[in-house]
């Protein structure tokens, strides 16, 4: 009330005082957002997950058979790194190479050599390679993966699906994949990681659980939850970078970033370009 002559308002000494009593101070600060803290020198406000320096991830949500998006995606990642050199790239792919579109082979040939050509990879398990591997072991209890998509992968192989229709048993079906993928193909398979940490940042197919400590997460969730997780509002300690869930466009929550933009539907498939504290995104 700068200018206002004090004569004429006593009662501004007054409530001016009283705003300044101890028992009145609790209330001020709620209700005009003012703290004993000045707001530069607050200690409270969450750190920036962040990378060590001179480090940069790409990491690449579910491809799911599409071999021609999944080499879209190598040209664009090896474009951006010519154009933005680092000192240090890991490239993570975020599990989901199999099943629904019609070149899962090709998609695994094209991982393999992109990882053979100097290029530091991080291959992590999805749902789909786990329901491929189950059915190697238990057929007859995994044909749940059919519907998964199954019968494209087989496809892509060479394994005829329309057998599967004409009465031939789950374990001839087996048999014939098992003879027709190429070791280097199953030692990929079974060579997958549940998930990979990078400075503040963790990476796993499908997302975590709330409320347990990261290293204790159980394989089944990091590879197959859905709403517990991407409902949690908690800060996991470190920013969780995960597909499995197809969305419009990438996700980027204040504990989540989403890069599975349904590729195999959409034709859009998405990476996430993490330096430092800052997150970008590529898409083909």
């Amino acid at each position: 009330m700068r200018g206002l002559p004090r004569g004429r308002w006593p009662w501004l000494d007054v409530l001016s005082s009283r705003l300044r009593s101890p028992r009145i101070k609790p209330w001020r600060s709620s209700i005009l957002g003012e703290d004993d803290v000045p707001p530069e020198a607050r200690t409270d406000l969450p750190r920036p997950k962040t990378l060590p320096p001179g480090e940069r991830v790409y990491a690449v949500g579910d491809i799911h058979g599409r071999a021609d998006l999944c080499a879209d995606m190598q040209a664009l990642i090896r474009s951006h790194m010519a154009q933005t050199p680092s000192a240090s790239v890991t490239v993570v792919w975020l599990g989901d190479y199999v099943d629904r579109g019609p070149s899962t082979r090709e998609v695994i040939d094209l991982l393999l050599a992109f990882a053979e050509k100097r290029m530091r990879s991080v291959f992590l398990m999805g749902n789909h390679e786990e329901a491929l591997l189950s059915f190697l072991v238990h057929p007859r209890e995994s044909l749940h993966w059919f519907r998964l998509g199954g019968l494209e992968t087989l496809a892509s192989y060479g394994i005829d699906i329309k057998a599967y229709h004409l009465g031939l048993g789950p374990e001839d079906i087996r048999d014939a994949f098992f003879a027709a993928l190429p070791d280097r193909h199953r030692d990929f398979l079974l060579s997958l990681e549940l998930s990979h940490v990078m400075g503040d940042f963790f990476f796993c197919h499908a997302g975590v659980r709330p409320g347990i400590a990261l290293e204790a997460q159980d394989p089944h969730d990091l590879i197959w939850i859905r709403e517990e997780f991407h409902n949690a509002q908690e800060d996991f300690g470190k920013l969780i970078v995960h597909g499995h869930t197809p969305v419009a466009k990438p996700e980027l929550r204040p504990n989540r970033v989403n890069v599975d933009t349904g590729a195999f539907a959409t034709g859009r498939l998405t990476c996430a370009v993490i330096e430092g504290n800052e997150i970008g995104f590529l898409s083909t």
